[in-house]
C-alpha cells in the first residue's frame, strides 16, 4: 500500500499593499495577532523564540524564527511535535515570500515539514487537513487585513 504524501500547502494572494507594509502583516507579533493568533510574542529576527497564542492560553505554539528578510521573505518554524522548541528538523516550516506586483504585493505562504515530523500515517493526515483548514481560514483574513492598511496609507 502506498503511502499519502503530504509534502506543503500553499496559498498565493494579491494583497494591494506596498512589499513592507504586507512584511509587517506577516512578520510583526502586533498584526499577526489581528489576522491569525489571538496573542503573539516574538522579535523578527533569525533565531528569535517566541510563541503564538489562542485564546486565553488554551492554544500555545511555540515557534523559532528561521528568516527575516524585510520586504522580501519571512519564515519560522512551529508545531514541534513534544510542544517544545527543540528539534527544528521534526517541525513545520511556514514561509511567506513576497514579490511587489502591480500596485500591491503577491504573498505566496507555503507550509511544509508534514512528512518529516515521523508521525504515523493517520496522525500527519489530520494535522495536515487541520492546518489545510486553518489556511483557509486565515488567508483571506490576511488578505482583508493587508488590504485594510494597504488603502489606510
Amino acid at each position: 500500500m502506498k503511502s499519502m504524501e503530504y509534502g506543503s500547502i500553499e496559498r498565493e494572494i494579491h494583497v494591494e499593499a506596498s512589499p513592507e507594509i504586507a512584511y509587517q502583516v506577516v512578520s510583526r507579533p502586533e498584526h499577526i495577532s489581528q489576522w491569525w493568533s489571538d496573542d503573539a510574542s516574538f522579535e523578527s529576527k533569525p533565531g528569535a523564540v517566541g510563541e503564538l497564542v489562542w485564546g486565553d492560553r488554551e492554544g500555545v505554539e511555540p515557534l523559532t524564527i528561521v528568516e527575516a528578510d524585510p520586504h522580501k521573505r519571512f519564515a519560522f518554524r512551529w508545531a514541534y511535535p513534544d510542544g517544545t522548541v527543540s528539534d527544528s528538523a521534526k517541525s513545520l516550516l511556514v514561509t511567506f515570500d513576497l514579490t511587489p506586483s502591480g500596485s500591491g504585493t503577491t504573498i505566496r505562504l507555503t507550509e511544509t515539514g508534514f512528512r518529516e515530523l515521523g508521525w504515523d500515517e493517520a496522525k500527519a493526515a489530520e494535522l495536515y487537513a487541520d492546518h489545510v483548514k486553518g489556511w483557509d481560514t486565515f488567508v483571506p483574513r490576511l488578505d482583508e487585513y493587508a488590504n485594510r492598511l494597504g488603502s489606510a496609507k
